[in-house]
């Protein structure tokens, strides 16, 4: 399981109803993107981070593995403008208000990321794919999603396991061996996908499949409580950006 599947099923607001944890963690992806980057954005990032260390209980290891990704495009995104093609100067040169910009990229992108990434750590796709049927979308794009998400975690587990023995036989001594070992790798894995999808279906075939999977979804209703309660802090957020934006800029 990723690290992220893992702690939206270990969170302290596993039970809530999805949109309670949507209200927070998209409210603060929309202030990081509408708020002046400074102090705005830091002030987004902040409150994500204490959010998700302290009342969601996230783990700080496992928020760092899962957020390496996003932030590295985060910075590569923000890199860019520190250089700038042509010009008096020559061919590639530094842009004149580049770290300013760049800065400012970087704020924006981290802080809308940790945003969805709150409501990605605190809600399990289990939980919010059967509630889209309620929501209005079509049951079977809800149907293909689930299937697609339950059955990569199996595909994952069964490329590690192939890595692994390829690894036990010597498979990664060599340059030439790693290739061999991945091409390999590539077409067990693809063999595997149409065999497991092959049971699936005469699986479901043989339990009366009429077009509509049905799971249990937990019985949480939303919390009006949960959702004020992020609503004043996302007011908070933004009266204090408004406060502190004339002194620091």
């Amino acid at each position: 399981m990723l690290p992220i599947d893992a702690a939206a099923h270990s969170n302290r607001w596993r039970r809530r109803h999805p949109v309670d944890k949507a209200v927070l963690g998209f409210g603060l992806t929309v202030l990081a993107l509408c708020l002046p980057p400074w102090p705005g954005a830091a002030l987004v990032l902040l409150t994500a981070l204490a959010v998700l260390l302290g009342p969601a209980g996230v783990p700080g290891r496992r928020l760092w593995r899962a957020c390496r990704v996003p932030l590295g495009f985060c910075v590569t995104g923000a890199a860019t403008l520190l250089v700038q093609v042509g010009g008096p100067e020559g061919l590639l040169s530094l842009a004149d208000d580049g770290p300013a910009r760049a800065g400012e990229l970087l704020l924006r992108t981290s802080a809308a990321s940790l945003g969805v990434l709150l409501f990605a750590f605190t809600t399990p796709m289990s939980d919010l794919l059967p509630r889209l049927v309620r929501a209005g979308v079509p049951a079977p794009v809800v149907d293909v999603a689930l299937v697609t998400y339950r059955m990569s975690f199996l595909l994952l587990d069964s490329v590690r396991r192939v890595r692994e023995a390829q690894a036990a036989r010597l498979g990664h001594t060599t340059r030439a061996a790693a290739w061999r070992s991945l091409a390999s790798l590539g077409a067990t894995a693809f063999v595997r996908a149409f065999g497991r999808a092959a049971r699936l279906q005469d699986g479901l075939a043989g339990r009366g499949y009429d077009g509509t999977l049905r799971v249990l979804v937990p019985e949480t209703g939303v919390s009006a409580r949960f959702a004020s309660g992020s609503v004043a802090l996302l007011g908070a957020v933004t009266a204090l950006t408004l406060v502190l934006e004339g002194p620091l800029t």
